[in-house]
């Protein structure tokens, strides 16, 4: 019988994750489903484009794993049960249904999918902190359909309008760049609890309030906003900063299924693994990216994000494959090695980072800084979608370590 990998998500992490699996892993020896609410494969980091305006092209998960052998499912997880090992899925075309292109609408249909390992990978959402009108009335970009109500929100505000962005972090600070370039005639401004971009080093937060400067965009730093109304935010006991828009990036916060089940998880929900990215009280399930609890460089917990999601996804899916197929596993350090933030389409700062993520004086900025960002967002998504034309390298067989004839591709 088959070895059943039930891999939940298809973000960065749980993409990678899959796609990794498959080109170690022999497909007469294991079955790797890939599970994803979206039948396309979402560019989270480029969700501030798509909320100014920007058309992104469309990666359909099917075609991106063609040929892999992962089998794609469009369905929503509802439950996971790590004593029974199972997922419950929601559908619209009916149980078992394969992701062959947009679901049409239908009735809602359940399943339940048994696994043998687990891979969870069902990533964040935003946080609203505990302040109250967020839900109701304030936008974000931790999603595509949430990118699209804010495409189609700033798209009604009268010229002269203020879209208000609420964070100091990269997130806060890409999605105000990009909104007031792609939107000159609206006004925009910032607003966050502490300083906006106050990681940086000197150099890097420069250019940071230069190309604010540039782009009109108002910084409201040192500001507790304490609620989130139909017409801006309050501050304080009683100060206001008015705003048709208010754009919500204050942070993000994990899925909330792990939580509810007997996984052992962290304060903050997110799933406490090893450092081969195993849960600590399941050994067979794995957690990756946004969802994983894991300690990086320097023992501190690896941050939200594009990267840790992949350094993640890989050293889980070697860590699995090995020991599946009797081989020694690979244990490494993650650390980091630098920060891109983007400021619009031309202008970026690439800020060099410790391992342990600590800014250094090293800092790439302007057009050259925009062509690197760029760069690493183009190669990740392209590698997911031309996964032969990576580096080659043999896929084994379960519980022997002998390499078969088949040649896939390495995401390394």
């Amino acid at each position: 019988m088959k070895h059943r990998i039930v891999v939940l998500g298809a973000g960065y992490a749980g993409a990678v994750t899959a796609g990794r699996l498959a080109k170690r892993l022999h497909r007469d020896d294991v079955e790797i489903t890939l599970v994803n609410a979206d039948p396309d494969f979402v560019e989270r980091v480029r969700l501030h484009q798509l909320a100014s305006g920007q058309d992104l092209p469309r990666r359909p998960l099917r075609e991106v794993f063609a040929g892999t052998g992962v089998r794609v499912r469009a369905a929503r997880v509802t439950a996971v049960d790590v004593d029974r090992k199972t997922v419950e899925l929601v559908d619209e075309q009916g149980a078992g249904t394969l992701a062959h292109g947009p679901l049409a609408h239908g009735p809602l249909a359940h399943d339940s999918l048994a696994y043998d390992t687990l891979v969870y990978a069902l990533g964040s959402t935003v946080a609203d902190n505990g302040v109250p009108g967020v839900a109701e009335h304030a936008y974000d970009v931790a999603g595509k359909q949430s990118a699209l109500r804010l495409r189609a929100r700033l798209a009604e505000v009268a010229p002269g309008g203020t879209v208000l962005v609420v964070g100091g972090g990269l997130t806060a600070i890409e999605a105000a760049a990009e909104i007031a370039e792609a939107h000159p005639e609206l006004r925009v401004a910032i607003a966050a609890r502490g300083g906006v971009g106050d990681w940086l080093s000197d150099k890097a937060r420069r250019h940071l309030r230069g190309a604010f400067d540039r782009l009109g965009i108002t910084v409201h730093e040192r500001a507790d906003i304490t609620r989130v109304g139909a017409h801006g935010v309050v501050v304080g006991a009683a100060g206001e900063i008015p705003a048709q828009v208010t754009v919500w990036t204050a942070g993000f916060t994990a899925h909330p299924l792990a939580a509810a089940t007997t996984l052992e998880v962290s304060d903050t929900g997110r799933i406490v693994v090893d450092d081969t990215m195993r849960s600590v009280s399941h050994p067979d399930v794995y957690a990756v990216g946004d969802a994983a609890f894991a300690q990086g460089a320097g023992d501190k917990p690896l941050r939200m994000g594009c990267a840790t999601a992949n350094p993640m996804a890989w050293l889980a899916a070697d860590a699995l494959a090995a020991r599946l197929t009797g081989r020694k596993v690979p244990r490494t350090t993650i650390g980091y090695a630098a920060q891109c933030v983007s400021l619009g389409r031309r202008d970026a700062i690439v800020q060099r980072v410790t391992s342990d993520d600590r800014p250094t004086s090293t800092v790439l900025t302007g057009r050259t800084a925009a062509r690197v960002k760029e760069f690493i967002c183009a190669s990740t998504a392209w590698g997911l979608h031309h996964p032969t034309m990576l580096v080659p390298s043999r896929r084994r067989h379960l519980a022997s370590g002998r390499g078969s004839e088949a040649v896939t591709a390495s995401a390394s």
